[in-house]
């Protein structure tokens, strides 16, 4: 059994969606990584990672619309709804700061993928996400820690 540690940079486009599954099987091609365990960590707390349907891009469309509904830029209420409005104290850097690290708490910072026979053990359905939560387009490191058989 032998590790594997390495980064990987994206550029995203603003709030939303990356598609990082064929970057991280190329990574896995390219290491000779045979079976194990990946865990894939984003280094930043404003953006996320998930596992979710790659063939409807509605279902991003609508995770994203029910996100911004969960958590609103312009600040927040009592979860009765009732109460004035409470702004965010954190806005350093600008609105979407204290939302974009309230959407990275209630999602995942790092997870953890089978590999077997050189590929990823993920659904006919499903992709791996970096889920931008910030307006703007940003670099974004990615660690990945490969634990497993090595070809």
């Amino acid at each position: 059994m032998e590790q594997l540690l390495s980064e990987l940079i994206f550029k995203t486009t603003g709030e939303g969606f990356t598609n990082i599954t064929p970057c991280i099987n190329r990574w896995i091609i390219e290491n000779h990584f045979e079976k194990g365990i990946l865990i894939i960590t984003t280094k930043h707390t404003s953006c996320s990672l998930t596992i979710n349907e790659n063939a409807d891009p509605k279902v991003l469309n609508d995770l994203s619309n029910y996100m911004k509904a969960l958590v609103p830029e312009e600040g927040f209420k009592d979860l009765s709804g009732l109460g004035n409005l409470k702004n965010y104290k954190h806005k350093d850097e600008g609105s979407d700061d204290m939302p974009a690290h309230i959407k990275t708490s209630l999602t995942c910072s790092s997870i953890s993928l089978s590999v077997d026979k050189n590929a990823l053990i993920l659904g006919i359905w499903q992709a791996i996400y970096l889920w931008e939560h910030r307006h703007l387009s940003h670099s974004r490191t990615i660690s990945i820690h490969g634990i497993g058989e090595i070809g």
